[in-house]
């Protein structure tokens, strides 16, 4: 509702009203937004008004424009505390979208000297690496190489890892509980291979996140991640 004898100006209002359908669902990732003729319409406001609307929702990343196509939503993009432990099935469900994964490969190799001192066992011994793309809503959001050991995981199969999310795996099937897990993150260009698989253009920002898992004082996983940088931040509280 945009009111006129409301202290607040018409554009905030209209701002409001807009922001709001998209923080309920009514108004989706990539939705087109009526022209401004018609939000004139709807809301009885002038077209410098709507503009002003535009503008402001634009500068906070709302809404992005296409020429001669129209005004749409903006995909939202995930902010994640890195306070505690957490895994990308659980957060996306947080905010309500679907988590899904497409295991790409799966195999059972030997360790490589890197792999070996990453997960501190000996080099040689049996491990799984595990390719997958991680889904929001059908959407590529993630590009994910896990490395677990064997022996921990006996009898693991791809197919388990498309049905339930590998966390679930671990704790249900192998009463796995991670206890800890360190990341490191730095900001890399998008190779043509990962931006093919990630739906978004070679050499756009990409977030590589490493991360080692443990269980006691066991590595029981490491993942080297591709996130798209336009979808995901990542936040630490100071005190």
């Amino acid at each position: 509702m945009v009111e006129k004898d409301n202290r607040l100006p018409l554009y905030y209002q209209l701002m409001d009203v807009i922001i709001g359908k998209i923080e309920s669902g009514e108004l989706k990732d990539h939705d087109k937004l009526p022209s401004e003729r018609e939000l004139c319409e709807m809301y009885n406001v002038s077209r410098t008004t709507v503009r002003q609307t535009m503008h402001e929702l634009e500068k906070e990343k709302l809404i992005y424009k296409q020429h001669g196509k129209g005004t749409f939503v903006s995909p939202k993009v995930i902010n994640q505390s890195l306070l505690k432990f957490y895994s990308f099935t659980e957060e996306m469900k947080k905010i309500n979208k679907i988590p899904s994964s497409q295991v790409l490969a799966f195999e059972e190799i030997e360790s490589d000297a890197k792999t070996a001192k990453k997960m501190e066992i000996s080099e040689g011994t049996k491990i799984y690496k595990i390719t997958r793309l991680r889904f929001a809503d059908d959407e590529p959001m993630m590009y994910e190489i896990s490395y677990l050991p064997l022996s921990r995981f006996p009898d693991l199969h791809g197919d388990d890892l498309e049905k339930v999310p590998m966390y679930t795996l671990f704790r249900d099937k192998y009463q796995a509980i991670i206890t800890k897990a360190t990341e490191r993150f730095a900001a890399i260009p998008t190779s043509k291979k990962e931006a093919a698989l990630l739906n978004i253009q070679e050499g756009e920002p990409s977030l590589l996140i490493n991360r080692t898992s443990f269980e006691g004082d066991t590595v029981i996983e490491y993942t080297v991640t591709i996130a798209r940088g336009d979808k995901f931040t990542y936040s630490v509280e100071l005190n």
